[in-house]
């Protein structure tokens, strides 16, 4: 009988570096392992460590080795991709390795940081080099780690693919990371253009075909903006559903058709999501009738509280109101710090009214309040209009931040104001992982730019007070400027979910996250 295998949670995180900000032509740095090592010394390697019982996550493990090993800390590096996690035995050491590999970015003189002179090896490794990857194979004669390739396809799946397909998912996410000013529905026509690009200039439809549309997806929904990635993954595995059909029907069929079968499958979905939103229009028009124009005596005004700027909410706030027997809107909107998209929601709101309304008979009341007078601005209300980033059963709704304290201040000053959220079902996910819960704490910068611009006293100090890395320090005294985008709110505040498919109920909403569940698994799970 055989001793049962050791198992070990480890990290593995590889460096890049970009040549003149090239994404598609990147270079990953591999350290030599010492002898000093108790496992595959003298193997090329990424930074790699055991997850600790003190680690919180595993990125935060990463960060950790990465200090110990190089002395590298976010001052030099940015977290550029998650990979998915997997798992192998070696029998020579009688170990299970779960790996979850991550890739980092190192910064430039240019971006502030250090470049490769900020690498400062420990004992654990006796050098290192720049490799192309696509050079690095799983073979001992290349001298690497066990399963090197593997690790490297998983946070960079265009060593794998054909030149032009892997230039536009390399594109295409940077475009989705730097985004912060579209809706999780714009984004999502976004990654379905991108994704529809990638499959258009893959030379074969062949056996690894499907695995990397399937990569690529996961890359879209992960690495893009994971915060606001529900609708994309809904869309795209319903995309890999129709895609799996195809590919199983059309054996022996000529790539050409194949391909062009599978590009109109994407062009029809994409065309079907702008009817999609015509649905949600038409079930917001319902429901304000029913629920506010049915009694006497007969309303001359509806009042409605919002935050953000969704594209969901932009799109059909006027044409429901032009769709009803109504001669006043008063729209208050909130601010929305740091990037002030409620400003932007008004301002788009406004010019749209004056050049499709100005000849008729109603009128657009906007007022702009400060996100700190959410209480003052919900005095009197008859709606609380939220969008939705993710809709979980078990979680909540997760929008911008400021959406939780606006919806309990209604609750308190206005209690009879309907709290509706606006929403197309592909927002719904699954409690299977795909989608983590977690804090999206976005760059300072945005922050500190509205305090320069209004030359807020003491701006100055709170900036040179910031820790340059992650790395905790002795000091007694530490600031942190938080940039959080969004928060959960619990559904029980919630009096309607307004969708492409009628007024949702929370046992809708679980259908339909157990579906996506068993469909990401189905998908994704084999990668």
């Amino acid at each position: 009988m055989t001793d049962q295998k050791q198992k070990r949670n480890v990290v593995s995180s590889l460096i890049f570096t970009f040549p003149d900000d090239d994404t598609s032509k990147p270079k990953v740095a591999l350290f030599r392992r010492s002898d000093k090592v108790r496992t595959y010394p003298h193997h090329l390697a990424p930074i790699s460590g055991n997850i600790g019982s003190t680690d919180k996550d595993p990125l935060t493990a990463a960060w950790r080795e990465l200090h110990e090993e190089t002395t590298l800390t976010p001052r030099n590096l940015t977290l550029w991709r998650i990979g998915k996690p997997f798992t192998f035995s070696d029998s020579t050491l009688n170990r299970e390795w779960t790996v979850h590999p991550f890739a980092f970015k190192l910064k430039p003189a240019s971006q502030g940081g250090q470049g490769e002179s900020a690498i400062h090896t420990d004992w654990e490794h006796e050098s290192w080099e720049w490799h192309d990857p696509a050079s690095i194979v799983d073979d001992e004669a290349f001298g690497g780690v066990p399963r090197l390739h593997e690790t490297l396809r998983r946070v960079f799946p265009e060593c794998e693919m054909d030149e032009r397909a892997a230039e536009a998912l390399a594109r295409g996410l940077e475009r989705l990371q730097q985004d912060h000013k579209s809706g999780a529905h714009e984004l999502t026509g976004i990654a379905l253009a991108i994704f529809r690009d990638v499959i258009a200039q893959t030379h074969e439809i062949d056996e690894g075909f499907w695995r990397m549309a399937r990569m690529a997806a996961w890359h879209l929904v992960k690495n893009g903006r994971e915060s606001m990635g529900a609708a994309t993954l809904n869309a795209l595995l319903s995309i890999l559903v129709e895609l799996d059909e195809i590919l199983n029907q059309s054996t022996g069929t000529e790539q050409e058709q194949k391909r062009d079968r599978i590009l109109s499958t994407i062009d029809a979905y994409i065309a079907n999501r702008k009817a999609n939103t015509t649905r949600v229009k038409e079930t917001f028009t319902s429901y304000i009738q029913t629920t506010f124009l049915t009694t006497e005596p007969k309303r001359d005004r509806i009042t409605i509280l919002t935050l953000s700027a969704s594209s969901t909410t932009r799109n059909i706030i006027l044409d429901a109101f032009a769709a009803l027997d109504i001669p006043t809107l008063e729209l208050r909107i909130l601010e929305s710090r740091p990037l002030f998209e409620g400003a932007t929601l008004a301002s788009s709101i406004y010019s749209r009214f004056q050049s499709q309304f100005g000849s008729t008979d109603k009128k657009l009341d906007i007022k702009i309040y400060t996100d700190a007078a959410a209480a003052l601005a919900a005095q009197n209300i008859d709606i609380v209009l939220l969008g939705a980033d993710r809709i979980c059963s078990s979680k909540g709704v997760s929008n911008k931040t400021g959406s939780l304290p606006l919806m309990l201040s209604a609750k308190h000053v206005a209690p009879s104001a309907k709290v509706l959220v606006l929403s197309q079902l592909e927002k719904v996910v699954g409690e299977d992982g795909i989608l983590e819960d977690k804090v999206e704490d976005n760059d300072p910068e945005e922050v500190f730019s509205a305090w320069r611009n209004e030359r807020v006293e003491g701006t100055q100090v709170l900036e040179d007070s910031l820790p340059s890395s992650k790395i905790e320090t002795n000091n007694s005294a530490t600031v942190q400027v938080k940039n959080i985008y969004f928060e959960w709110v619990p559904l029980t505040l919630v009096d309607a979910f307004v969708s492409d498919e009628g007024v949702l109920n929370e046992t809708t909403i679980k259908n339909k996250s157990q579906q996506l569940e068993k469909l990401g698994s189905k998908y994704f799970d084999d990668l």
